[in-house]
């Protein structure tokens, strides 16, 4: 599998590798490799993508009341799973329209976790970029929509704290701490999904059958481990940045 994805990167290179390098020169990125730009992890990204692309397209297009089929009740029980988290992290009302969001980055991430489980695939998610990606992301989010729920002015005050003598105080730690969101998400994955790569390709490196299976059942529990927690802090995040100041 391993060549297979190595086949494909060097496909995406030929396609799209001169107009990547020439794009990220144009934002001031100077890329490592400029004849080749475009590495694995971003192969897999793109590949989890389109999953989940054609995944929500054949739900739409096979949706059914009287006969759901399997690809159905699979998103309901995960709609469902996600519903519930969001009602008791964000409250009763509001959180409907951020259901896509949240969704997506459970599923996105949780992909990338588990392709670390096939043989010779790396874990898109070992990758520190990839989760500093999902964490920028993520964090333009839900700024975004606080902006939007509390106006800009509103938005800044949710920064100042309740007093308003400690104000001065209070706005640039909150600012630094709310910065500090995209290291937390990007470090906390980032390390839990490397270690867990780590673990078992040293196992399997000194006892090459039976006991490395055990560490792919614990890859498989950090990976979903991860993705709970990454779409949890969002939810967590969205309610902060979205909550109107009580009187």
């Amino acid at each position: 599998m391993h060549s297979l994805l190595l086949a494909l990167t060097g496909l995406l290179n030929r396609l799209f590798g001169a107009p990547t390098t020439a794009l990220l020169y144009k934002l001031g990125i100077h890329p490592a490799h400029p004849a080749a730009p475009i590495n694995n992890a971003l192969t897999l990204e793109l590949l989890v993508s389109a999953f989940l692309i054609a995944f929500f397209v054949i739900i739409r297009a096979s949706l059914n009341v009287e006969k759901p089929g399997s690809v159905q009740h699979l998103a309901e029980i995960i709609y469902g799973f996600v519903d519930d988290q969001a009602q008791s992290v964000m409250g009763q009302h509001g959180y409907e329209s951020h259901l896509p969001f949240v969704t997506t980055i459970l599923l996105f991430v949780l992909l990338c976790n588990l392709l670390g489980l096939l043989p010779g695939i790396p874990t898109p998610s070992a990758d520190p970029v990839v989760p500093l990606g999902i964490a920028l992301v993520t964090f333009v989010y839900y700024n975004w929509h606080g902006v939007r729920a509390q106006g800009p002015i509103g938005y800044l005050k949710h920064f100042m704290g309740p007093i308003w003598w400690i104000a001065p105080l209070m706005f640039p730690i909150e600012i630094i701490s709310n910065l500090a969101r995209v290291m937390s998400l990007t470090v906390r994955l980032y390390a839990n999904m490397f270690a867990s790569d780590l673990l078992t390709l040293v196992f399997f490196s000194l006892i090459p059958i039976g006991i490395p299976v055990i560490f792919l059942g614990l890859h498989l529990g950090v990976a979903l481990i991860q993705a709970y927690v990454f779409m949890l802090l969002t939810m967590i995040y969205l309610a902060e940045a979205t909550a109107h100041e009580q009187h």
